[in-house]
């Protein structure tokens, strides 16, 4: 049976971390590198956290069930937190190892060899790391693009060891290989903080700004006469999937099945644009008088008020859970029961 593009692009990933790691850890039996066991324990971290973003690949591309309405997507989310927890706690005892390297420098043997061994484990890691994160983007998979971010930072990290081979080779001097250390040990805190903190933004659902206004700009470019008005819209992601829901004013007039082709219609253009799986639910608010100024309807059967503005769709008010209507500058009459139609 073939896997899936994003479960084998996970498994790539996890293969590479392996044989990466043999390589470093056979780069430090050589150097007896302070610098080199840093970047070496770095990397223990990316087998573990592909083999985690493996199996919540593996669970995010399940279907939805009766225990996860919304699917299983928010997983993946989860495995860019456990990815950047790991680097944390990586970076600490690298911090700690490296003070104390510090304080103690010891010979480095063979450094040719390691920034030789290392230069080719990081250019591997660059490669794959623009493999994921490419496919991750495109797929819309937040553990591929966190697992490949992590290899793009084990790439920079066996970079600065290669640094400070060279110029313990060049100087003979062992504190630059501790001080190199050090360094990494305070950069891999970093990242993997804030790794932490976008997993925490998944998971909290907090508002995907440029996915919103993406929305909010394909319903303006193609809005309808009878959308009066758009408010109170939401979006999640689920992994590679979208939930959006908001509220569409229409002329209350329309009978259920108009709405709903309306509402079809809605739900259709956003699913085009995105071309992942959205699921949108659209609530039909009916008009009042008051929206008769920012009306398009031309044809409108019981219009109380000209034309006079349209309320250009935004970020800023569409997000906003109320309608959006013009100053009223004098009260409409009630319609008579022949105009309602009643």
């Amino acid at each position: 049976m073939k896997l899936p593009l994003k479960t084998r692009y996970a498994l790539l990933s996890l293969v590479v971390s392996v044989v990466l790691v043999g390589v470093k850890f056979y780069a430090w039996a050589l150097t007896d590198s302070q610098v080199v066991l840093t970047d070496a324990l770095e990397s223990i971290i990316n087998i573990v956290a592909s083999a985690f973003a493996l199996y919540s690949i593996y669970l995010a591309g399940l279907p939805k069930d009766e225990n996860h309405p919304y699917g299983h997507g928010k997983i993946e989310y989860l495995s860019v937190g456990f990815e950047g927890g790991l680097i944390l706690m990586a970076g600490g005892y690298i911090f700690y190892a490296a003070l104390l390297a510090l304080w103690e420098p010891h010979t480095v043997a063979r450094p040719d060899w390691g920034i030789v061994l290392l230069a080719a484990t990081a250019i591997v890691n660059l490669g794959t790391g623009w493999l994921l994160v490419r496919a991750g983007r495109q797929h819309h998979s937040p553990a591929l693009v966190g697992d490949g971010q992590h290899l793009y930072l084990d790439a920079v990290s066996t970079f600065v060891s290669c640094a400070a081979l060279g110029l313990v080779m060049l100087t003979d001097n062992m504190l630059y290989d501790a001080l190199a250390a050090l360094g990494l040990g305070a950069f891999i805190v970093v990242n993997g903080f804030r790794m932490v903190r976008r997993s925490v933004s998944g998971l909290m659902d907090e508002a995907d700004v440029s996915t919103v206004q993406q929305v909010v700009a394909e319903l303006q470019e193609h809005r309808e006469p009878a959308w009066i008005d758009v408010h109170n819209l939401r979006v999640q992601r689920h992994g590679a999937n979208l939930h959006i829901d908001c509220h569409v004013t229409m002329p209350y007039y329309l009978s259920l099945e108009q709405t709903h082709e309306h509402v079809h219609d809605i739900e259709a253009l956003v699913a085009q644009e995105f071309g992942i799986p959205v699921e949108m639910f659209v609530h039909a608010d009916p008009c009042t008088f008051a929206a008769c100024w920012h009306c398009h309807v031309t044809d409108c059967p019981v219009r109380r008020h000209p034309f006079t503005q349209e309320i250009t769709w935004t970020l800023a008010n569409v997000a906003k859970n109320e309608r959006h209507q013009l100053e009223v500058t004098s009260p409409p009459s009630p319609l008579s029961e022949k105009e309602r139609g009643d």
